[in-house]
């Protein structure tokens, strides 16, 4: 088990690796010119001479690069050119207001999903699980802002005008300060991942019920709440994983779409922000961020599929 995480970590770090100039080269392809975007048409030569200077374009592409991401393993994400101060600094709020949207809607959306479809799949044929099988469909053939746009209409009209459209928090306040103003974001969110994984967790809970070793334990007058919880349960939790770790990367590239529908102050509105600015170093920092989360969660997911499963779990897989 050791081994197989340790290999699923060196093909993360190659991975991201990868990505990284991926991102660097897709920021040397955008249209225009960086120092012209930031200073604007009646910039002096002068100007925009001392910014490309300021900002290494005259370098090399390699040596720009190389320069770039020895700054990320030291923890330096360069200078914003737009405001002129570090790029961490920049984003430290940024990043802990996206981060309070995404543990929330990860705390409510898995169990909600697993309980959903483990329901659904117990009540297989009946009622219940058409219900969840048809709501889970709809919601997930839906994109994540006409499900913003759906709740604030419903929640935030002459509907039920009951919960804040945008989050308008005081300078120096944190966003959390005012809770209200997170639950719309929230709620698309969850909305947004649920279903995946009530979906995929009835499938596999289905295929497992069905299975030998279940049909065994009830033969043997094991109680069902047992059957379900010691036998099908760990069985189907391995697969999930993999679809919750999916959702869960997905969630938060779908943030960015989510946040600057709500005008929420995360990575999402700073990155719509510095592409708008072309502020290059931002744009870079922000990208390989959501790439590293992607990679993070796949890996914990790789790691929970593998406690999870019995076989890989004791080296019966080898």
């Amino acid at each position: 088990m050791t081994s197989i995480i340790l290999r699923r970590l060196a093909t993360s770090v190659l991975i991201l690796l990868a990505v990284s100039v991926l991102v660097f080269v897709a920021t040397l392809l955008l249209p225009g010119d960086p120092a012209q975007a930031i200073l604007g048409q009646q910039a002096t030569p002068e100007r925009l001479a001392a910014l490309r200077e300021q900002m290494n374009l005259n370098d090399p592409a390699w040596q720009r690069y190389l320069s770039w991401l020895g700054g990320l393993l030291t923890g330096d994400f360069g200078v914003s050119a737009a405001s002129g101060g570090p790029v961490a600094d920049l984003l430290g709020e940024r990043i802990a207001a996206s981060l309070v949207l995404l543990t929330a809607a990860s705390i409510i959306s898995i169990p909600a999903g697993l309980l959903v479809g483990t329901y659904s799949a117990l009540r297989h044929g009946h009622t219940g699980d058409h219900v969840v099988t048809g709501t889970s469909l709809v919601l997930a053939a839906l994109p994540e802002f006409v499900i913003g746009i759906a709740l604030v209409t419903l929640f935030s009209t002459t509907v039920f005008p009951i919960l804040p459209s945008v989050t308008m928090a005081p300078p120096g306040e944190a966003v959390w300060n005012y809770p209200l103003q997170l639950v719309l974001p929230v709620m698309t969110l969850v909305l947004m991942v649920t279903p995946y994984i009530a979906r995929m967790m009835r499938a596999t809970m289905l295929e497992v019920l069905d299975s030998g070793y279940v049909e065994m334990a009830r033969l043997k007058g094991v109680p069902e709440r047992q059957v379900i919880l010691r036998h099908a349960l760990p069985h189907a939790l391995s697969p999930v994983a993999q679809v919750v770790a999916i959702q869960l990367a997905w969630m938060a590239g779908g943030v960015v779409v989510v946040e600057f529908l709500f005008r929420y102050p995360g990575i999402g509105q700073a990155l719509v922000d510095a592409v708008a600015n072309r502020d290059v170093q931002v744009v870079q920092a922000l990208s390989i961020l959501v790439a590293a989360v992607y990679i993070v969660v796949n890996l914990l997911a790789d790691a929970v599929g593998i406690l999870t499963n019995p076989k890989l779990r004791t080296g019966g897989a080898r």
